[in-house]
């Protein structure tokens, strides 16, 4: 069974990728950028070079591509573990963001998750296993300023496991939240993290990969990780 990751291309998905191509996993990476799915690809190849790596890229934001991303994972067997991190950030206020961004913000962060889950779950379903990560955020659970469409996006994502872990309880499939703080990524391009304030993608990966290490009968509903010195 394979490892499916959407927005792998950088950032917490890469490094997600990294840690299940160290341990032989195969490999489903989306992003949008082709350019950037496949120097992804080549940087875990260059440590893993054994991986078994499948690369697709494509605007998730757009329904029809999410389905078609999803027939493609399908080429390659029933998923084993499916990660739905693609999403985008753009700071703002409800009350005043340009018009549009509550779409976009929707679409990325929420609708490409619910859809691509909806497309890949009867096959999951048929054999009574795998293994479904929404990587939600710390604005999942509670306002902060300028977080506007893409905290509500993230409150989406976050009602959207809870269903979905209720529902999943009688078909074998786990379901877990993963809730990330402040993670030096693309989004804090230019901040000065010399001092180590606010974490790794890799702290993140180390989770998530931890949670698929359960028994059968244990899940990890929640993982809610913040910088040691609290949010920013």
């Amino acid at each position: 069974m394979s490892v499916i990751i959407t927005g792998a291309g950088r950032g917490i998905g890469k490094a997600i990728a990294l840690k299940f191509a160290a341990q032989g996993e195969e490999l489903i990476l989306c992003a949008k950028s082709a350019e950037t799915i496949e120097n992804a690809k080549q940087e875990i190849l260059i440590r893993f070079p054994n991986t078994v790596i499948h690369t697709f890229h494509t605007d998730l934001s757009e329904k029809a591509a999410v389905k078609e991303f999803g027939a493609f994972c399908l080429t390659k067997g029933t998923p084993g573990v499916l990660i739905n991190n693609a999403g985008s950030y753009i700071p703002g206020k409800c009350i005043n963001e340009d018009e549009g961004v509550m779409e976009q913000m929707m679409n990325i962060n929420f609708y490409s998750a619910y859809y691509l889950t909806r497309f890949l779950l009867p096959s999951m379903m048929a054999v009574k296993q795998g293994h479904i990560f929404n990587i939600c955020s710390i604005a999942s659970l509670q306002a902060y300023e300028g977080g506007g469409g893409y905290s509500v996006s993230k409150f989406a994502l976050h009602g959207f496991s809870n269903n979905l872990r209720h529902e999943l309880k009688p078909h074998g499939i786990k379901v877990t939240s993963v809730f990330p703080g402040a993670v030096f990524t693309d989004s804090w391009a230019g901040y000065d993290n010399s001092s180590n304030r606010i974490m790794e993608a890799g702290d993140i990966a180390e989770m998530v990969f931890a949670a698929t290490k359960l028994s059968t009968q244990a899940v990890v509903e929640d993982i809610v990780i913040r910088p040691q010195l609290g949010d920013l």
